[in-house]
């Protein structure tokens, strides 16, 4: 299995930063807007966009966490169903600015079931999608991310970890895996 870095450390705060940057340009003041972090991995990138918003414009804003597992397409068509993980969103989204953050966006898939979730919690006046990754040429379903830290392309044996340090491991990289061999 051969590994190659995409992103390291240094590479991927700056990454981060820049992402911030667009949504401050979009949402000014945020004082309608929310961010949904999409479990599981969606949640520690929501988080850090958070925290350095916070640090950029001194607000706070509102953060949830969404888990789409029962909303998914292929929920029952698995031989082991997929874990569902906590939704946390202790405030209604109706007439909010959603902004919905994903780390690595693939088929399109999650974030259709993330849609179809979100509506329990009530209208949004409007969602963005924010993702880190977006995989090239692998898009089932009519959705593109509005802000995208990195496009990549890959093709089906290929594999897209995030690691992050709140995961354990010594520092946050993004690698790009060949399944095959």
């Amino acid at each position: 299995m051969q590994r190659r870095l995409l992103l390291g450390h240094p590479q991927l705060a700056i990454t981060i930063g820049r992402l911030c940057q667009e949504l401050i340009e979009n949402h000014v003041n945020f004082e309608n807007s929310v961010i949904l972090g999409l479990q599981p991995r969606g949640v520690f990138l929501a988080e850090r966009i958070k925290a350095r918003l916070l640090e950029f414009t001194g607000k706070e804003v509102e953060i949830g966490h969404l888990d789409a597992t029962f909303y998914r397409d292929d929920f029952r068509r698995r031989d082991i169903p997929k874990r569902a993980n906590e939704t946390n969103i202790d405030f209604l989204i109706e007439g909010k600015n959603v902004i919905l953050i994903d780390d690595v966006f693939f088929t399109g898939r999650s974030i259709r079931a993330a849609l179809d979730a979100m509506i329990a919690f009530g209208r949004p006046e409007k969602v963005e999608l924010l993702v880190l990754i977006e995989r090239k040429y692998s898009h089932d379903v009519p959705i593109v991310p509005d802000y995208v830290g990195q496009q990549v392309n890959t093709i089906d044996t290929h594999k897209v970890l995030v690691e992050w340090k709140e995961q354990g491991v010594k520092d946050d990289n993004i690698w790009l895996i060949n399944k095959e061999e």
